[in-house]
């Protein structure tokens, strides 16, 4: 019998990490800017306007959608650009921005400025909506 229970509570301990995993998916946050930005980072940015740096790995499916999107997403809005680094072998530069999944999108103004980043892969729509005041 408590071999049971044990499956329960681990399936319940899953379930409930499922659910959290599926609410912050897409969620976009506000971190505290980062010091000096890392050369590879700092070398995508461009002026004027925001630019998206999308941070992936190389065995990221949800990467590959995020791309999609965020492409998309820059070819259609004047003064925001799209750049994508795989920090598979820049773990330093991963570590150095807080990052702790892929992808992983930071917003960045032509100084380095951090206006807001993505965990996962971004909504559209919420994503434009929060960029618009730092657009041209």
């Amino acid at each position: 019998m408590t071999g049971v229970w044990a499956l329960l509570g681990a399936l319940a301990v899953a379930g409930a990490v499922g659910v959290l995993l599926k609410v912050r998916e897409g969620r976009i946050s506000r971190r505290s800017p980062v010091a000096d930005l890392p050369a590879p980072v700092r070398d995508l940015l461009v002026a004027p306007g925001v630019t998206l740096v999308q941070l992936s790995t190389t065995f990221c499916a949800p990467c590959r959608h995020a791309k999609v999107i965020l492409r998309d997403l820059a070819d259609r809005t004047e003064g925001l650009a799209h750049a994508e680094l795989d920090v598979t072998d820049l773990p330093d530069v991963a570590a150095s921005l807080g990052v702790m999944r892929t992808p992983t999108t930071l917003a960045l103004t032509p100084d380095g400025t951090e206006v807001l980043r993505v965990g996962g892969v971004p909504k559209r729509d919420s994503l434009l909506a929060a960029l618009r005041p730092h657009l041209p």
